[in-house]
């Protein structure tokens, strides 16, 4: 019986072979948006990857949902499920890990300023390894320094984010430049979270 990405099977004519997943990391900290956090999270396993969730410190950390109610001119909140840190953001390697994922929802106004978080951020761009971003999660690499004339979507409410910071806002679900892949809410993830993950397939494919 082998074990191939959490999935046990029995095959009688291959032999059990060692499969050592690559790590992706996902940022959240509290008031991380639920559904811009999961179906990457879930997508991520059903490539073969290991989702690698880090925030501030190491602890359960509170999803939110996030909606405009018909009627309202602002985003309504409601509590979801919680979240656990596998990695502070002090002891993330960078070299560690295959990708990442900056998540939205209220979370990114707050641990934007965090100095790990912030390297953490100036690597993957400068070492060009696939990222992607959905709505506030913007403004983590925006205030990192790395989004000076790269094309993204994010939610409207921060395109002034984007563009005072020198990128460019693009309102579409997904937006590809090189290694950054971007969607606007979680209402895009059938849009903008598969073509990230293809960029990681073809890098892991890349090395074997």
């Amino acid at each position: 019986m082998a074990r191939t990405n959490g999935c046990h099977t029995t095959s009688p004519t291959t032999k059990p072979q060692e499969f050592i997943m690559e790590k992706v990391l996902i940022v959240i900290g509290d008031a991380t948006e639920l559904l811009d956090t999961m179906y990457p999270y879930y997508r991520l396993q059903e490539a073969g990857f290991e989702p690698v969730v880090i925030a501030p410190e190491k602890r359960l950390y509170q999803l939110v949902l996030h909606e405009i109610k018909p009627g309202w001119t602002i985003t309504k909140e409601w509590e979801g499920y919680t979240l656990d840190c596998d990695v502070p953001f002090s002891e993330v390697k960078e070299d560690d890990y295959a990708g990442i994922f900056f998540s939205g929802g209220r979370a990114p106004e707050y641990i934007r300023y965090d100095e790990d978080l912030v390297r953490i951020t100036q690597h993957f761009f400068d070492t060009n390894k696939p990222i992607a971003s959905v709505c506030h999660g913007v403004e983590i690499p925006a205030y990192a320094d790395r989004v000076r004339g790269r094309r993204m979507a994010t939610v409207a409410k921060c395109q002034f984010d984007l563009e005072v910071c020198g990128g460019i806002f693009v309102d579409e679900p997904c937006v590809i430049d090189g290694n950054l892949v971007s969607g606007r809410t979680y209402r895009d993830n059938g849009f903008y979270i598969a073509p990230w993950i293809q960029q990681l397939e073809t890098a892991r494919d890349s090395k074997s």
